[in-house]
């Protein structure tokens, strides 16, 4: 199971035993 999360013109794809960081948006 995964998931794509997208923030700021950047994709991810993360995994459920996965952590990542993004940058905050102001």
């Amino acid at each position: 199971m995964y998931a794509v999360i997208q923030t700021g013109g950047k994709q991810y794809k993360v995994t459920n035993d996965e952590v990542i960081f993004v940058e905050k948006l102001e």
